[in-house]
């Protein structure tokens, strides 16, 4: 089994030194939590860079909610050029057409602006209108992502467990591209790293009281570490 993977949410150059420091694997850059994560400030990303060596895979996603315009998609566009300039290792993007699946053109647009750098379709599919098919379309996307961050249903890992463990068990090609994250619990590390997942992604979980007003605690980090770490030594 492939050594697990810690993915910190950092809103800062100070997050981000933070979850290094606790030994978070990589960074997921946004910002405004409150919408979910939309695309940070290229500053900010560029001071993120300058105060850590982990990879940064930065959020491309203009509202709140799912889908995208044209207009949109032009300055995303844009962004992801700029945000690799500002030393971007990766993206994290997504959208879902009007009739609520992966809206594979603008995604895929984006995602060959943003290329060679790899890129993670992020919790898009959750809300998707058949996630089943989703997930089907994004393993069989040309030049598709190579993490799929999912809770397994919009609610989060409590209610989207079963269906994580039972995509998992598809193969090792489908374990190693779920990133579990939303609403990712202790309890969840467990049977998910049994089932061969080996991503995980955090971001209240590591801050004092669960909340988005305090920073990235590097202590909380290392317990997330040091928990993913030793089951899936136990998964292996």
């Amino acid at each position: 089994m492939a050594m697990a993977l810690l993915e910190v949410i950092a809103l800062s150059a100070d997050d981000a030194r933070a979850a290094q420091d606790g030994g978070a694997d990589r960074l997921e850059m946004v910002a405004d939590m409150a919408a979910d994560g939309l695309t940070p400030d290229p500053h900010v990303v560029a001071e993120a860079r300058r105060a850590t060596t982990l990879p940064i895979r930065v959020m491309l996603r203009a509202n709140a909610g799912f889908r995208t315009t044209g207009r949109e998609l032009s300055r995303l566009l844009e962004a992801a050029r700029r945000l690799r300039d500002c030393g971007a290792d990766g993206f994290v993007l997504g959208f879902l057409d009007p009739f609520g699946q992966p809206d594979l053109g603008a995604t895929g647009k984006l995602a060959a602006a943003a290329g060679p750098l790899p890129w993670t379709f992020h919790r898009a599919i959750d809300h998707a209108a058949d996630p089943a098919a989703a997930w089907r379309a994004l393993r069989a996307m040309h030049g598709g992502p190579d993490t799929v961050l999912t809770a397994g249903s919009p609610r989060g890992v409590d209610a989207g467990l079963d269906t994580l463990v039972r995509r998992a068990a598809e193969g090792p090609a489908a374990a190693s591209l779920i990133m579990a994250g939303g609403g990712l619990r202790r309890r969840h590390i467990a049977p998910l790293a049994a089932a061969g997942v080996t991503a995980f992604h955090v971001g209240t979980a590591v801050r004092a009281d669960g909340s988005w007003d305090n920073p990235v605690d590097p202590d909380l980090v290392a317990e997330w570490r040091a928990l993913v770490s030793a089951a899936s030594r136990q998964g292996a």
